[in-house]
């Protein structure tokens, strides 16, 4: 029975993989068949065969073996989705989420590269007719998804992924359209006219731009991506929008500070080498900044963890930034002191790491000082950062050792021990530095058991005397908390009892406990505000 039960559960997950499987390849290879034909339809004033005989037949052969083929099995499988047993396998919620996301891919890309061609006085009927027939391909999908016998799993996928995608070619397309402008204006260029090529290729980025905007926005708004409750959706919003666009945005601003640094203080390379990568960096930072705080914001209408989580993976990017910062410095200071290799500027080196320092802290101290202590993602991000602070220290001290032998070993040394090992030291300082700061951060945040029990036992019993029974269990925690140690309460007989037993607080009684050390501590309360910490003889 259990052989046949678990039979009849297989068999039509397996079947459902293998149809699903095989329409989704027939449609791939059907629509570009389709393409082919309909490029070559396109291609005004051209032979439709030409010399490219080889490429018409398999057009053909993929439209009109791999189309039908593709039809009668969707017709088939379609009947079968009445059922809910159908409409909930996981195989069509992967194939809905696949197609479409594919065809989305495919026609916009593909439609695109057509718009700037036209925009460079090119024609690419080829790029046009695989945008249309993706484009139909997408259509049909996003109804079967909406239709009623559309996937029951999986529903929120393919919206997540096309924010992705969306958001990855707008902000690629604005980046390069606005580093052409920035270039043209930082550089003083004296083509001035739309036609001129700059102006031509920022148009180009502009387009792709506006295309990513209107794919982001279809998703993000009209599908209600920005409102998905999902994991993925949420995950998705943190490690683009928060993580990828904040690394994009503080890179860009610790560039443009490390130019204005070099036109300030370095004037040893030419003005032109100096300002070379600032056009891009302004781009990055206005670009990465605009995103970044955006999906920041849209961060904070999700659920708690993503709130923490959005302040958490800020900090971590501040962090990175101001540890490199800071391992740069130590590695110039060094490079101060010892003979610099022909073309390395110790100067450069130091600005470098300065304007990391600059743009980084403040990114880290702003969203770390407003994180919860008590939420458990912080302790998680804690625990990385050691675990990363030990994978990058251990292969830091492996290059120190090996440059070290290196030094004693060869024959030939020119280059000397600080010039060696500086690199590789100011990182793992820099890493030791934060781990420390976070070890610290780490031990605070824990709870006050579980600090006393990394405490070391000074104190392994403690037996209190009191009068006041109604109180047991506060003085047994207080002193639990503050000993660590096992606790036994007596309590004085009928006739010794005091009348006015003074109420003992958590300071109070933590003082009383300063500089004792033994393995057994008679505690007594007394009717006046005093305690009585008595060391035991073994």
């Amino acid at each position: 029975m259990t052989a046949g039960f678990g039979a009849g559960k297989v068999q039509p997950a397996v079947r459902r993989l293998i149809v699903y499987s095989l329409l989704f390849a027939l449609v791939i290879v059907g629509s570009a068949g389709f393409s082919g034909l309909l490029g070559r339809v396109l291609t005004v004033g051209e032979v439709l065969v030409g010399s490219d005989s080889a490429g018409l037949a398999q057009s053909l052969a993929f439209s009109l073996i791999a189309g039908p083929l593709a039809a009668i099995l969707w017709l088939m499988l379609w009947r079968r989705l009445d059922d809910d047993d159908e409409r909930s396998s996981l195989s069509w919620g992967l194939y809905c989420t696949g197609m479409y996301t594919v065809s989305l891919i495919v026609f916009s890309t593909a439609l695109l590269q057509a718009a700037t061609s036209l925009i460079a006085g090119e024609w690419q009927p080829r790029n046009f007719a695989t945008g249309l027939v993706w484009a139909a391909v997408w259509l049909w999908h996003r109804w079967m998804r909406i239709s009623g016998r559309g996937p029951v799993r999986m529903t929120d996928v393919p919206v997540a992924l096309g924010v992705v995608f969306g958001l990855v070619i707008a902000v690629g397309g604005a980046l390069s359209a606005l580093t052409t402008l920035f270039d043209t204006a930082i550089t003083l260029s004296s083509a001035t006219a739309l036609g001129a090529p700059w102006g031509r290729f920022a148009l180009q980025s502009l387009t792709w731009a506006v295309g990513g905007a209107v794919i982001w926005w279809w998703h993000w708004l009209r599908q209600g991506g920005k409102d998905l409750p999902s994991r993925l959706s949420e995950c998705a919003l943190i490690v683009v929008g928060v993580l990828g666009m904040g690394t994009m945005a503080v890179a860009g601003l610790g560039t443009s500070v490390f130019v204005v640094l070099r036109l300030t203080f370095d004037r040893a390379d030419p003005i032109a080498d100096v300002v070379d990568p600032l056009a891009f960096a302004i781009a990055a930072a206005a670009v990465g900044s605009f995103a970044w705080t955006y999906h920041r914001a849209a961060a904070r209408r999700h659920s708690g963890t993503t709130r923490e989580a959005d302040k958490l993976v800020t900090s971590g990017v501040g962090m990175v930034t101001a540890v490199t910062g800071v391992g740069v410095v130590i590695n110039s200071t060094l490079a101060a002191l010892a003979t610099p290799l022909a073309g390395e500027n110790s100067l450069t080196l130091l600005l470098a790491g300065v304007s990391a320092i600059l743009v980084g802290v403040p990114v880290w101290w702003r969203a770390w000082k407003v994180t919860d202590r008590d939420f458990g993602g912080r302790r998680i991000y804690l625990i990385v950062v050691f675990g990363v602070s030990a994978v990058v220290a251990l292969i830091t001290l492996l290059v120190i050792a090996y440059r070290l032998f290196e030094f004693f070993i060869d024959e030939v040394t020119a280059v000397s021990l600080i010039e060696r090992v500086r690199a590789p030291f100011g990182l793992i300082a820099a890493t030791v530095l934060a781990a420390g700061y976070h070890y610290i951060v780490w031990r605070h945040d824990l709870p006050e058991p579980a600090k006393v029990a990394l405490r070391p036992p000074r104190i392994r019993r403690v037996t209190l005397v009191i009068d006041d029974a109604s109180r047991d269990t506060d003085y047994v925690q207080m002193v639990k908390h503050i000993t660590g140690a096992q606790v036994q309460v007596w309590r004085r007989a009928q006739g010794a009892r005091r009348a006015n037993q003074a109420t003992v607080d958590h300071p109070r009684l933590e003082r009383a406990f300063e500089g004792v050390s033994a393995q057994h501590v008679l505690v007594i309360v007394g009717d006046e505000p005093v305690i009585q910490v008595i060391p035991l003889a073994p």
